[in-house]
């Protein structure tokens, strides 16, 4: 039998499924981008839905400052317990 040649085994870099990944993952982002900004897919921050949000407040007086405090202005505080 005749001699043959070295076999060459090829080690180096990495194999074509983190690419395959990346590219899915990306298309499925693009997808997702496209749909949402179209319209198609509605995540509630879009072209309002209808819910009224207009509020009446009523006005707030200042204190003003030459007024003396009374009792009425002061928050009311627990009595102290003692243990028993």
């Amino acid at each position: 039998m005749a001699d043959r040649g070295p076999t060459v085994i090829n080690t180096g870099g990495s194999g074509n499924g983190g690419w395959a990944v990346a590219i899915i993952v990306i298309a499925v982002v693009v997808i997702g981008g496209l749909l949402m900004f179209t319209g198609v897919i509605d995540i509630g921050g879009g072209k309002g839905g209808g819910a009224d949000v207009n509020v009446n407040v009523p006005a707030v007086e200042t204190p003003s400052a030459d007024k003396p405090a009374t009792s009425a202005d002061k928050p009311a505080t627990a009595p102290a317990t003692t243990p028993q």
